[in-house]
């Protein structure tokens, strides 16, 4: 990789200072884009270049065989060919997309310590992070609001059909397409982030035209996706904790021990609760960095280090590993599934082929409710 920057210069007693930054080895083609912000650092140490570009290409090479093993089952298995399960496959291509086209990129730069791929990949880079990521956060608050609507509204709520779940998902592509070109039509743009390896938005352009877009970003694909998971959530551990009450008082006065046969009476709520806590933390600490470091650079609250930038990057592609788990290996009809078609995959000797989902078994919760108070 060619050097672009001064090298070290003889200074004070013939000993060597070095005036090294870490845009020096920038390629001139994308010079104009580097913030000067960026100038006064040093460059960064090969360590963290060697322990990220590792860090990512495990979290590339986990995500990527995690994310097409559901789309595999989710797509082959009959029993999981349901509309609320196409959310969690699109999820999953989503997730698949965005590390097939970032991690090995991001990987390859830190090899070369800096952005290598000129102007236009530092684009498609930044576009394809974008998107995938717009697409994946907006698919998993899909995935809240058909757990609320089966859920909470019960029989008074609308089914979901194939059709509106496929509308749903069009919407979600939709967004990211829309966020994710706009920088490249001028409102905002992309540019090498601060550890040079690689490309986001521009939070440092002292110009309030670019930083709205920030601002305004951050409001339809941060504070509305995660008010909603936390409002749905919040509303499903309600239902459900007030239909097992309904349960209890029920089996209390026919002087039985509980309705059923294989449930604690609080089993169910508890369960819920914990994957609700789950969903929200993981979704919490993958895309708060970024937005934390987006608005330092806004509103110009702390001096951003190149190190510092990296870590948005980081958490936001480790939603990509975890995500199949959260949403994927916890549904026992999928783990069953798994299980049939690659059983060296198997935790335990027992196959889960009749278990329900437990969004499934919460889903009944105003049947249950009415069944038993007519």
């Amino acid at each position: 990789m060619p050097y672009y920057g001064p090298m070290q210069q003889p200074g004070l007693w013939g000993q060597p200072v070095s005036n090294l930054t870490v845009v020096d080895k920038v390629p001139p083609e994308i010079m104009h884009l580097v913030d000067p912000h960026w100038y006064q650092f040093p460059p960064m140490n090969p360590l963290w270049h060697s322990i990220i570009g590792f860090v990512i290409f495990v979290l590339g090479v986990i995500s990527i065989i995690g994310n097409g093993m559901v789309i595999y089952i989710f797509s082959t298995a009959k029993s999981l060919r349901t509309p609320s399960n196409l959310f969690v496959v699109n999820l999953a291509l989503s997730d698949f997309l965005m590390m097939g086209t970032n991690a090995f990129t991001m990987v390859y730069n830190c090899w070369y310590e800096t952005w290598s791929l000129g102007l236009l990949m530092c684009d498609l880079y930044a576009f394809f992070g974008s998107l995938f990521g717009c697409c994946s956060i907006w698919t998993m608050t899909m995935i809240a609001l058909d757990r609320y609507n089966v859920i909470v509204k019960g029989l008074a709520g609308k089914p979901l059909t194939n059709t509106g779940a496929i509308l749903r998902i069009i919407i979600c592509w939709a967004i990211g397409v829309v966020w994710g070109i706009l920088p490249m039509l001028g409102w905002n743009r992309y540019v090498p982030e601060g550890n040079m390896t690689a490309c986001g938005t521009d939070y440092l352009t002292d110009d309030w035209f670019h930083k709205s877009y920030i601002l305004v970003y951050s409001v339809f694909v941060y504070y509305i996706p995660l008010f909603t998971i936390i409002y749905s959530y919040i509303f499903i551990i309600k239902a459900v904790s007030a239909h097992e009450k309904n349960m209890r008082e029920q089996a209390k006065r026919m002087n039985i021990q509980s309705l059923r046969s294989s449930d604690d009476g609080k089993s169910t709520e508890m369960k819920l609760a914990k994957i609700a806590l789950v969903t929200i933390s993981l979704w919490f600490m993958a895309w708060t960095p970024y937005t934390v470091i987006n608005y330092t650079g806004v509103f110009k609250t702390a001096n951003i280090s190149p190190l510092a930038t990296i870590w948005g990057s980081v958490f936001a592609k480790a939603n990509a590993v975890y995500n199949p788990i959260v949403y994927g290996i916890s549904h026992p009809k999928y783990r069953a599934a798994l299980l049939r078609r690659f059983p060296s995959l198997a935790c335990s000797d027992t196959p889960a082929a009749d278990d329900k989902s437990l969004a499934s078994e919460a889903s009944g919760v105003t049947q249950d409710v009415n069944s038993t108070t007519t």
